[in-house]
């Protein structure tokens, strides 16, 4: 059961809504609305999907006076998302996670992308390069976040429901996030863009467009999230798609890393005993080095050398598990059906 007034159209409709999906994160959603109340543009309406939490949500939201709604959860960010955007009435809707804050500017940027181009579908943003948490886990995964989408700025195949925004009524044609498929946080965004990307619709990243991640990663929650909630889906998704995008995490560049990487691990046994086995790997590593130069160069300028010295064996360890993931996500688009699946774009695109 969902308790919400009914959506009403009208000309006084603002030109950017914004929905913020919670389960419980009360502390972090304090923020998230602290954020939204102090940005410079004011053309907006904001409404909160309590999904289901166990922790008081509606006080915070009435302190700003913003919307609130609660549904019976938690069910994933996905359904209160859908739920969300069929209760308000802007232009465009905005998606910020309850664990982000934008900065003053974020709204007013997202809009002026709008307004300068009306070919424009959907934008997306990034997290800055302040994360909230200072533990190495938060710095190194929030930074990484940062890095890859400044040096993607301009179009892209996907989307991005932390800090991403899109035109209300291609969203309700498209019929939303996959709340069937995904009943937790996972890639229903980058999915949902996929879609929209195959059929002709354009997205944009805009990196001048921040916000802040006040989440705290540990070793723990970065392996489950970037294998079980990335990597594995994300494969599914690209076989059923049947194209692979060459922008941000899964650029030519990164697939080659993860192909080196995995040559790495299987030279390791054999550079112990043998002498050319031990050259062989020199040369892979000197050349994975090489590929992401850039990426080690941004970490030493913004966290100095010892921060960028335990970065190089993670990055390492995140293009293992990338090729573990992709393998599986393999296996399992053969044996779960994905096979057999047709996008869902290829009836929404002729509706």
């Amino acid at each position: 059961m969902t308790t919400s007034t009914s959506k009403k159209e009208n000309q006084n409709s603002p030109y950017l809504s914004v929905v913020v999906p919670v389960y419980n994160s009360s502390a972090d959603l304090r923020q998230c609305l602290a954020g939204l109340a102090s940005s410079s543009y004011r053309d907006f309406d904001v409404l909160v999907v309590d999904d289901g939490s166990t922790e008081k949500i509606e006080p915070i939201v009435k302190q700003h006076d913003y919307k609130y709604m609660r549904i019976d959860g938690p069910s994933g960010p996905a359904r209160a998302r859908n739920i969300g955007v069929a209760e308000v009435h802007g232009k465009y809707v905005v998606f910020i996670d309850a664990d982000v804050v934008v900065h003053a500017d974020t709204l007013e940027r997202f809009a002026e992308v709008f307004s300068s181009d009306e070919t424009i579908d959907a934008a997306i943003g990034t997290y800055d390069d302040a994360p909230a948490d200072p533990g190495f886990i938060s710095q190194y995964k929030n930074i990484f976040h940062h890095y890859v989408h400044q040096t993607a700025h301009g179009d892209v195949g996907t989307f991005w429901s932390g800090c991403g925004a899109m035109r209300r009524d291609l969203f309700e044609q498209f019929g939303g996030f996959d709340e069937v498929r995904y009943r937790r946080p996972a890639i229903e965004d980058i999915e949902l863009g996929t879609w929209l990307a195959a059929a002709g619709h354009r997205i944009v990243l805009d990196n001048r467009v921040k916000c802040k991640h006040l989440k705290r990663w540990t070793f723990k929650n970065l392996l489950k999230t970037d294998i079980f909630d990335r990597a594995i889906p994300w494969t599914r998704l690209m076989m059923r798609a049947g194209a692979i995008d060459n922008t941000l995490n899964v650029k030519v560049s990164q697939r080659i890393s993860v192909m080196l990487s995995l040559i790495a691990l299987l030279l390791l046994p054999v550079a112990v005993w043998n002498a050319w086995g031990f050259v062989a790997l020199g040369v892979v590593a000197a050349a994975l080095t090489l590929i992401n130069i850039d990426f080690y160069a941004y970490y030493l300028r913004k966290q100095g050398l010892w921060f960028t010295l335990r970065v190089v064996p993670l990055h390492w360890l995140y293009f293992w598990y990338c090729g573990f993931g992709a393998f599986v996500g393999v296996v399992q688009y053969h044996l779960n059906g994905d096979k057999h699946s047709s996008p869902p774009s290829a009836v929404n695109a002729s509706s």
